[in-house]
């Protein structure tokens, strides 16, 4: 069969407000967990406790769909005492299922409702303005943030503010955050940061600690290496017959990224079965990397294999890039290339 070649580099996407809302949805690898499919260590106990709470969660907001007040009158009208808080946050390192749990809670609670991480909100405010926003949230009844950052002062304030006003119109919500890498010795993302952050927010989230094996310590294979231009052309004939295949320069690539807002890029690798870059390159500048993230992190989203000649993924990144602020955005998006193009060159999904 005849592979459909196209180019990103080609592709100039447009979305509408109601499109970039309606986009925030679990992925396609989380479109039909439940906390049913959750399976919890029998050896980490935090697990099935974070199970049982989240249910919880999810009841109460059920019960408070279409009562109506705003955020005062919820949190101290009428309802019960042992009513559980207007937010909740899960709390622990990567791979113990935090987005699992906060997408299963998502499908738990009915609509309007939105699922996103953290940086597609701030691209959402980026693109609507954050009044619009606001209006727009504000008519949800459960709002997850998944992968909350705080490595960014300024969309932490931001979210920050947005997340006071959501719930002063009684909107809830839920979010998740990881530890960073070089903190695995200190146990976990620290809560008692994240509630500094959001400010007055604070004591109205419920803080779920969640323990469990990082994902990290439990040897994945290293990435394959990069193939040569003719081993390319001859790996995308053997692996993607069939298919709708992006093939790009990644040096025309990571330009062409500066003119996509990245609120767009879910739209942008719209109808693509698999990816395909030439001469990878490690990227020298910040903010060409920090874009280059979001569309690693929407790759991931869609699961979409990749196979690529150049440079190892793991030199993608500075090494002052990968020990500095923003260290934790750029080692989730090495881990999350390594499984694509393992997928892409081994076909192993098990590290995806």
């Amino acid at each position: 069969m005849s592979i459909q070649i196209e180019h990103l580099t080609e592709r100039r996407p447009r979305v509408s407000a109601d499109e970039l809302l309606s986009a925030f949805r679990p992925s396609e690898r989380f479109g039909e967990v439940s906390f049913d499919t959750y399976r919890p260590d029998p050896q980490q106990p935090s697990q099935a406790e974070a199970v049982r709470e989240l249910r919880r969660f999810a009841d109460s907001v059920n019960r408070s769909t279409g009562s109506g007040g705003g955020f005062f009158s919820k949190l101290f009208g009428g309802g019960p005492k042992d009513d559980v808080r207007t937010g909740i946050y899960l709390d622990g390192g990567f791979g113990v299922g935090k987005t699992h749990l906060l997408a299963s809670l998502w499908h738990a609670v009915p609509g309007p409702k939105a699922f996103g991480t953290f940086v597609e909100y701030t691209n959402l405010v980026g693109a609507l303005t954050f009044r619009k926003a606001v209006d727009a949230l504000s008519t949800y009844n459960l709002v997850c943030i998944d992968e909350f950052e705080l490595d960014d002062p300024g969309d932490t304030v931001l979210m920050s503010r947005l997340m006071r006003e959501l719930a002063d119109s009684g909107v809830r919500i839920a979010a998740t955050s990881n530890t960073l890498p070089g903190s695995l010795g200190e146990g976990r993302f620290a809560a008692q940061d994240f509630q500094r952050e959001i400010q007055v927010l604070s004591d109205q989230f419920e803080v779920l600690r969640i323990d469990g094996e990082d994902f990290r310590h439990r040897g994945l294979p290293q990435a394959p290496a990069p193939l040569s231009d003719d081993e390319l052309d001859r790996a995308v004939e053997e692996h993607f017959s069939g298919r709708v295949v992006a093939a790009d320069r990644f040096a025309d690539l990571v330009e062409h990224l500066s003119t996509v807002h990245p609120s767009r890029y879910r739209k942008l690798l719209e109808g693509i079965d698999a990816v395909v870059w030439q001469d990878v390159h490690t990227i020298e500048q910040q903010a060409v990397a920090l874009r280059f993230v979001v569309l690693a992190d929407r790759l991931y989203d869609k699961n979409l294999p990749i196979i690529a000649s150049g440079r190892p993924f793991d030199e993608v990144f500075t090494e002052e890039m990968m020990a500095g602020g923003y260290q934790k955005k750029y080692f989730r998006a090495v881990s999350r290339l390594t499984a694509l193009a393992r997928e892409g060159i081994l076909g192993d999904v098990s590290a995806v």
